[in-house]
Parts: C-alpha cells; structure tokens; sequence
C-alpha cells in the first residue's frame, strides 16, 4: 500500500496521551494515550503481547511501523521517575514524530524540546515556546531568520562551544533586532593521563570551568546575545549499557569508567557552572540522557535533563542494570521467498542504525520468536535472508517484526506511525518524513 505524504505545516492532533483506551466496539478518538491509563501489553510483557499489536494491524500491508502506546507511556512514566523530580526536556530526534512530541510534552515531568537542528527548532517552535537546539548550527539562513524574527527569538535557544562559532552566529543574525539566546555545550567526556585518553563523545571544545568563563565572557560582549544556558551531555554514561553482553571483564570496565566519569564530571560541571554564573545568571543548566537520568539528576547544579530515546526503547537500550524500558517502537516486514528449509527472506530490512559499525546496529528480529540474521548478510538494502528454529513456521505473506537499535532513526525509513492501544489502532500520525521534512 503506498503511502502518502502529509501537508506540511498541519497541527497535530490533540492529547494522544491524553485518555485510557476507548471500550472495543467505539469510534477511535482523536487522541488515546494516557499517564494514568494501564500500560500496553506488549510494553509488560515482551513478546507476550505482540499477538495483540499483530491483531490490530492484521489489515496493513507491510512494510508499517507501530508504537504501543501502553510501552510509551510506561516508558514516560519510568522516565519520570528516574529523573528524580528535575523535568526533562525532550530529544525530538528520538521521537520525529511532531504528534508524539506534543503529547509526550503534556506528560508530568516533561518541559521543552532538545532539538537537533536549527531549521527543525525553527519548525518546532510554531507550536512550541522553548525549544534548545542541541548542536551548534552553520546554518546562516536559519540563523537569519532566527535573528529577524522576534517570536522565534524568545522561543528558540542556539548552541555554541567556540569564539569562532559566536562569531558566525553574530556576522549571520547581524546588528539589529531581537536578543538571540545562546547556550554553551560544555564538553563531559572523560580525560585521563594528561588527555591522552579521551572517553566519551568528541563534541565540545569547552572542557574546563576557565574555558567556559572565558566563552560566558565573550558572549557578553556582544550586545545581541544573551547566555541563558550550559549543556553537557555524557555519552559514555547515558549512551552505553553497564550490562553488555560479553565478558565480565568488560561489563566490569564500564562500570568502573562509568563511576570514575560521574564523580569526575559531577565536580567539573558544577565548577563550571559556577564558573559561567560568575559572568552572568543562568535560566537552565541541561545533562544527562536516557541511560544516565539518575546520575545526572543527583547532581545539585543540574536543573533540567535531556532525554527521549527511552520512550520508543530501542534495543541499544536493553542492557542497562538500572532500568528496564519497555519495547515500544516496532516495524513489520514480509515474508517473501523461502529460499531453502532453514531459511526465509523478507522484503527490506536495511534499517541500520548511525554509530560505529558493528551487530549491536543491526535490526533485530523479534517475532515469531527463534529468528537470527545471517551473519554474512546481515540486513539487506531490498531483501533480508533470515534464519533459525523461527523459520518453521513461516510461510510466503507471513509477518516478522523487528526492532531498531536506535529510537527516533526508524522515522526516516516510513511515512507514518500506526498508534495501538491494546489490541486497536488508535491512530495514524505523520512521522518528520511523512510530513516532508529531511533535516539531517
């Protein structure tokens, strides 16, 4: 079935969130998610509950994405409660879908959106009166607009972490017109023996509290920005599992990286903030990810988290000893040849996830239970040979579902979101790309 685009610029639908699934039977509403409602099965339970998201979806034609609305919003509510009381601010690239946003925003504990670039902030903010860009942005068309635009302006907040990046940001928005806010990224990696080890993401050039006054210093200086901000994002606490498979020895090596860059990071970031509010106040000082909202939130100087990706829970997210999401986010693929007894293929698959290359980017085969790629393939650009004692069962038109390794990535490859509640689609909503928009 072929799939049609949306009109861009439509507003999404109301509180999706908002109520418990309708009785079997009624017209499906407008909106149907809810913090209070009970949580999907599929979500619970695993795999037990994929029969009831298969019924549902019996009349699509494959290939189709699902999101359990009942894992969604127990995911929200763990999310919530892991955050310790601080808000958290929310990662739309882990979402890509405008509806989701919007309602995962009405939840408790949710303010603000963490954008990843600056036209999509720009996007966002029509609906939406607080949105961070994530990332510093090159984009002097954007930035142009962003400075002529006095709503835009008060709404959306630009990342910087260098001289020569503020530079850019003043030459594009020019001399006149609306304050622009700024927010330093503070780099959080883990710098050991002098720097010539470095764990953690390579993203800021900021890394000490002197540097960060310094860039506060210089932002001050020039009358059309106003710092507001400080961010740190660390990746190699929130982004990568303590509970790999593997060896012992590795998982043990996590976790003492792990605890050493917490205590590391916890006393640099707060001298840093320190640092900064000695220039001028601060509005928000944002940390954290999905895999570290504990850490991040027992620290005094943070005032807010980032996060999103443990809404869809996606598989990258299945080895965390402190915290379990539930499956949320699936796509279904047909079954199109049969190739040899211990093997059949479906059509697609190749919906790799970003990072550094190896199998924990890979999708995974989820049901019928007992499938596996093969290793020499892995997953195809048009075709996806499958094997295992799963294979048995299956037959030419019949369904497999898979899971993504990273969360809002699945968005790019469909058009539309098909929303279940128990054992009924509840809704259609229009991913990022159903709606027209590529931003990265």
């Amino acid at each position: 079935m072929a799939q049609q685009p949306y009109v861009t610029g439509t507003t999404p639908a109301p509180h999706r969130l908002g109520s418990p699934p309708p009785p079997a039977g009624s017209p499906s509403p407008s909106g149907s998610l809810s913090p209070s409602g009970s949580p999907g099965s599929a979500g619970l339970s695993g795999l037990a509950g994929l029969p009831s998201l298969q019924e549902a979806t019996a009349a699509l034609q494959p290939p189709f994405a699902v999101v359990d609305l009942g894992a969604l919003r127990a995911n929200a509510t763990q999310m919530t409660r892991r955050a310790g009381g601080k808000p958290i601010r929310l990662a739309s690239k882990s979402l890509r879908c405008r509806a989701l946003i919007g309602d995962t925003l009405r939840l408790p504990g949710f303010s603000g959106i963490l954008a990843f670039t600056l036209p999509e902030a720009l996007w966002l903010a029509e609906d939406h009166h607080d949105v961070l860009v994530g990332y510093p942005s090159a984009d002097t068309d954007a930035l142009g607009r962003l400075g002529g635009d006095e709503q835009l302006a008060a709404r959306v907040t630009v990342m910087i972490d260098s001289v020569e990046h503020l530079d850019l940001v003043a030459d594009a928005i020019g001399p006149t017109g609306p304050p622009v806010r700024v927010c330093l990224d503070l780099d959080a990696s883990l710098r050991l023996a002098g720097g010539r080890l470095h764990l953690g993401m390579r993203r800021s050039p900021l890394h000490t509290p002197r540097q960060a006054r310094e860039l506060a210093l210089a932002v001050a200086a020039r009358p059309r920005l106003r710092l507001v901000g400080l961010m740190s994002y660390e990746g190699q606490i929130a982004g990568i599992g303590d509970n790999q498979p593997g060896s012992r020895a590795g998982r043990t090596a996590i976790r003492f990286m792990q605890k050493l860059s917490t205590r590391e990071l916890r006393e640099r970031r707060a001298a840093a903030i320190r640092a900064v509010q000695s220039v001028t106040p601060l509005e928000f000082v944002n940390g954290g990810g999905t895999g570290s909202l504990e850490n991040t939130s027992a620290e005094p100087a943070v005032t807010e988290l980032g996060a999103g990706s443990g809404l869809y829970a996606p598989t990258l997210f299945d080895h965390y000893r402190g915290f379990r999401p539930h499956p949320a986010a699936h796509f279904v693929l047909s079954v199109v040849r049969r190739p040899g007894p211990r093997h059949v293929t479906v059509l697609g698959g190749g919906w790799i996830a970003s990072g550094a290359p190896g199998a924990d980017r890979l999708p995974v085969p989820v049901w019928p239970t007992g499938l596996r790629l093969l290793s020499q393939e892995g997953a195809g650009e048009v075709q996806t040979p499958l094997t295992g004692d799963g294979v048995a069962g299956l037959r030419t038109g019949d369904r497999v579902w898979f899971r993504h390794a990273k969360a809002g990535e699945l968005c790019e490859r469909v058009n539309e979101l098909h929303l279940v509640d128990g054992d009924r689609i509840v809704d259609v909503v229009p991913t990022y790309r159903g709606e027209g928009r590529a931003f990265l």
